[in-house]
């Protein structure tokens, strides 16, 4: 039975707790203006960067084609007739018809660009200038001569070594530009009123002109594609993920350890989830190690409490009694109650002095002194300090040291206060006529120090608590008066040695293995 209660704070302390905890809470989340979303930025970059690709894409297409040799479908020269004809005819139905504007009107969206030469000299074209210049005085001979009107020979020119009329001395050159449709004459009856004269390669920015339309269709379409396209494949799917972390990482700040965000994929967003993942694992261990060492803390002040109230208590009832003037005691109770008082004295003592023993050692405190220790001394030792009890209780204790087991580097001290608290343990358990057997051997990693006995042996419920502090799940663990501290201290001894003690037991044998 305890006396100290469960040994916690008390609601102060609690409040303080709950406190804190809602004080580290995230603030919640205000709302985000679209503008300033890492998304939208990202979505309006692409779709600038997708146009600008497709304009210079197109602009580049518009600019080779003009560069090129025939850039236009068709037949240039029916186109040419048919022109001649029409403006003929808006001549003859008005002589002061304004061809600039009917051009531009009629023709302006045309495939072919051209331009109309009057017998006067004035020119009139469907598209801006300049005009190129070999044509325009082939344009001009052709005019000079009037009737009768040869195509033919205004195509092949007058033969070798002569002037072709579109081209200038020397005829068009071999790698030149494609010869252009010969000129086709305007009539107005019987009069020639003026020639029609097809480029035959389309300057840019006709070609730009007559292309736009189409281009800015196809460009619209495709930046509509590729907006919807990139919304659903390749901004969509990243958003909602970081979306599913972000939301992850909020509950975790609001307290939920197990919030953890879904890993799909092996990419960076992937990467950072896995990586969240592992921190709130974490951040959860490190919480139930907290947890874990509050309820220890808590359990270790109510057993230290219970521990040193009992023989306080005791002490104090003894104590009070022998004071008690209208008491009269004979000198055999009285010798008697101060046996007692003193025996739990030195419990007291023994119990504070294992604390602090265990604080030390757990907290790195206290210095050690490594050197190489005989283990057959200190087994002699052990031997020595426990001789008296073991031949009271009819147990023997031997010893054995193996070939290459015969010393440790450690502090002797330490090492001997461990075994010695095992032997102790050992005789607590061991029945009359066994032994308890001290062993060294040599082993792979370094050495083995074991300590067995022949007693009943600790039950399998209560293996993974007995080095714990004060734990007294083994009755008759309970009824020799131990204080719980001792195999504690073995453990944080043989830790700070840097080994590990391991236990194995059952009915008539259990062996305690430490290795060093």
């Amino acid at each position: 039975m305890r006396a100290a209660g469960d040994g916690g704070l008390g609601p102060d302390y609690d409040r303080f707790v709950q406190a804190s905890a809602a004080s580290r809470r995230p603030p919640a989340a205000s709302p985000q203006r679209w503008y300033r979303s890492l998304y939208w930025r990202i979505a309006i970059a692409f779709i600038l960067t997708l146009a600008a690709v497709l304009i210079v894409q197109a602009t580049l297409f518009v600019w080779v084609l003009s560069r090129g040799g025939p850039t236009l479908p068709g037949q240039p020269e029916r186109f040419a007739q048919t022109v001649a004809v029409d403006v003929g005819d808006a001549l003859r139905a008005d002589p002061s018809t304004d061809l600039a504007a009917y051009i531009n009107d009629q023709y302006s969206r045309d495939a072919h660009p051209f331009f109309v030469m009057l017998v006067d000299g004035r020119v009139f074209a469907n598209f801006p200038g300049p005009y190129p210049e070999p044509l325009l005085r082939g344009a001009r001979a052709r005019l000079q001569r009037g009737l009768p009107f040869d195509r033919d020979r205004f195509r092949r020119g007058p033969g070798p070594g002569g002037r072709g009329r579109g081209f200038g001395p020397g005829g068009p050159p071999p790698d030149g530009p494609p010869p252009p449709p010969p000129p086709e004459p305007i009539m107005v009856g019987d009069q020639l009123a003026g020639v029609v004269v097809v480029l035959p390669r389309a300057p840019f920015w006709f070609l730009l002109r007559r292309y736009a339309p189409t281009l800015a269709f196809v460009a619209a379409a495709a930046l509509a594609a590729g907006a919807v396209a990139a919304a659903l494949l390749t901004f969509g799917p990243p958003r909602r993920r970081l979306r599913s972390v972000e939301e992850a990482a909020r509950r975790l700040g609001s307290g939920d350890l197990s919030a953890r965000a879904p890993v799909r994929g092996g990419d960076e967003v992937a990467a950072m989830a896995s990586t969240f993942n592992a921190m709130a694992d974490d951040l959860a261990a490190r919480a139930n190690a907290l947890a874990a060492a509050d309820r220890a803390r808590r359990q270790l002040l109510a057993d230290v409490s219970h521990e040193l109230t009992t023989p306080v208590t005791a002490m104090r009832g003894y104590l009070e009694t022998l004071a008690m003037p209208e008491l009269a005691l004979d000198e055999e109770t009285r010798a008697r109650y101060l046996t007692i008082v003193g025996d739990e004295t030195a419990r007291l003592e023994r119990l504070i002095g294992d604390l602090l023993d265990l604080a030390k050692l757990e907290s790195g405190g206290g210095a050690f002194v490594v050197e190489d220790v005989p283990i057959a001394d200190l087994f002699d030792r052990v031997a020595a300090r426990h001789e008296r009890d073991a031949a009271e209780g009819g147990v023997s204790i031997v010893s054995r040291v193996e070939p290459g087991a015969e010393s440790v580097r450690g502090d002797r001290g330490r090492l001997e206060q461990a075994l010695q608290n095992l032997a102790a343990n050992a005789l607590r358990f061991a029945p009359r006529g066994s032994s308890i057997e001290l062993r060294a051997r040599s082993t792979p990693g370094g050495l083995t120090v074991t300590v067995g006995d022949q007693g009943p042996g600790i039950p399998e419920e209560h293996l993974p608590h007995i080095f714990d502090r004060f734990y007294k799940g083994d009755a008759a663990r309970t009824q020799t008066g131990g204080s719980g501290l001792g195999l504690s201290i073995v453990k944080a001894i043989v830790e700070r040695h840097g080994g590990t003690i391991a236990v194995e037991s059952r009915p008539g044998r259990t062996v305690f293995e430490i290795s060093l």
